[in-house]
């Protein structure tokens, strides 16, 4: 059993850091070691005594399991009565992950129903870093939502509900989810972390949320949910003062929202994740933020991460980067045009980390030396089917210099030129970086 070798290794280290701690280099010492060694032999017929697990310390048997799978923890538990005790020790229980999976729309592993039910049974009281694995099938979702409903005796400090296909939570009558999800809110007040994207949570379930955590919530994270509205924002950000970090989708964004966050009695954001994503092409409306709301937020917040995903078509970026934007760290996963990182470059001095997924046929060369001129704290940035000429882009290394934490740059967007191949480009880069640099073979973002 893999459990064992895992023991033996914790054992041995415990043994060696106690004995480091007496005086080495003693002969009397030495002799005493083997002397013991051999006390563990049998005199008769010469064969080494096994170690007697079942006496093992408990902190030792704790620090193995909290390595182990929840399934080979449950078999080590059957080995006897101490590992049995160890299994249901509370601190065992505080972090823990739901896998809802089912054969016939996944291959992962799921948590086995019966297990589910005595972690229901014994540990409900002791979970307070939970999360559900949930695949993309409907009978998974209302399996975790089941589990929600029973743990009335929870305390929970975080919670999140991930999906790792397509949002099966979606799937769900609304109802359903609400109720199982209000039996959290209601018996924690204590939540401080919590990730709710792409579920039907809704304003009202949102009251009950701040109503009951609103003095611990630091951590918001609720993308994709089409049923909350802005209104039911603001009643985060006015009664949740602690709140340090909040991820939503950009139509819940508003000047009233920006406001109410830079309120002297709101404490000040560390992140703010925003993403801007578009369906059908033509069919969605964005509305632009005044100058003067993202001015009072900085202000309030001056060491803000403001970070951006576009999921948008072309035609759609017009109410953006028309003037300052203090957005941070920039993502675009769909193509943008050159007129659009064009803007980037000139109302974007927060700038941190650009990643651009696509732009065309047309090389970058003016604008990313326009980027470097003016984004001064730009220190990471990732191209993928771009084009840029070699000569440009030695040019925006050498403006940006060493600060180019991270640079991912596929070959394929280098364009060779009459100053620089791909063979001399990567050591005249080196150079101005200060480290070893090649180009991507394959995006690192």
């Amino acid at each position: 059993m893999d459990c064992l070798k895992i023991i033996i290794t914790i054992y041995r280290m415990k043994r060696g850091r106690k004995s480091n701690g007496a005086t080495s280099g003693s002969r009397e010492e030495t002799a005493d070691e083997e002397s013991k060694r051999h006390k563990m032999t049998d005199g008769q017929h010469g064969a080494v005594r096994r170690p007697d697990w079942a006496n093992l310390l408990q902190d030792i048997i704790l620090q193995v399991f909290q390595y182990l799978p929840l399934l080979d923890r449950a078999h080590a538990s059957q080995v006897c009565r101490s590992w049995n005790q160890v299994f249901h020790m509370p601190d065992l229980w505080r972090c823990f992950e739901f896998e809802l999976n089912q054969p016939a729309t996944s291959y992962l592993r799921a948590t086995h129903p019966e297990l589910i039910k005595q972690i229901i049974k014994r540990h409900s009281n002791h979970l307070q870093y939970v999360s559900f694995k949930v695949d993309s099938s409907k009978e998974s979702a209302e399996a975790a939502c089941d589990i929600l409903s029973q743990l009335v005796n929870c305390s929970l400090k975080t919670l999140g509900l991930i999906s790792t296909a397509r949002p099966s939570f979606m799937d769900l009558p609304k109802s359903h989810f609400i109720s199982a999800l209000t039996v959290v809110f209601v018996n924690s007040k204590s939540l401080s972390s919590l990730k709710i994207d792409d579920t039907p949570v809704d304003d009202p379930s949102l009251k009950v949320l701040v109503a009951n955590n609103s003095d611990t919530l630091k951590l918001l994270k609720m993308s994709s949910c089409p049923h909350v509205s802005p209104a039911g924002i603001l009643c985060v950000a006015d009664q949740c003062h602690g709140l340090r970090e909040l991820a939503l989708n950009y139509h819940l964004l508003s000047d009233e929202l920006l406001l109410a966050l830079s309120s002297e009695k709101h404490v000040r954001l560390e992140h703010l994740r925003i993403d801007v994503v578009s369906e059908n092409p033509g069919q969605t409306q964005f509305h632009a933020i005044q100058k003067s709301s993202w001015d009072a937020f900085i202000k309030h917040s001056p060491k803000v991460n403001l970070v951006m995903y576009f999921f948008l078509y072309e035609e759609e970026f017009d109410p953006f980067f028309r003037y300052e934007t203090p957005v941070t760290h920039l993502y675009f996963g769909r193509s943008v045009s050159k007129d659009v990182l064009g803007r980037v470059g000139m109302t974007c001095p927060r700038l941190v980390e650009l990643v651009v997924c696509a732009n065309g046929l047309r090389p970058l060369d003016e604008e990313l030396i326009r980027i470097a001129e003016r984004c001064k704290q730009l220190s990471a940035i990732g191209l993928g089917e771009c084009e840029v000429s070699c000569s440009a882009f030695v040019e925006f290394v050498k403006m940006c210099g060493g600060r180019l934490s991270q640079l991912s740059i596929m070959e394929e967007v280098l364009i060779p030129d009459q100053k620089y191949s791909l063979e001399q480009i990567h050591w005249e880069v080196s150079k101005h970086l200060g480290r070893v640099w090649f180009p991507d073979m394959m995006p690192t973002w």
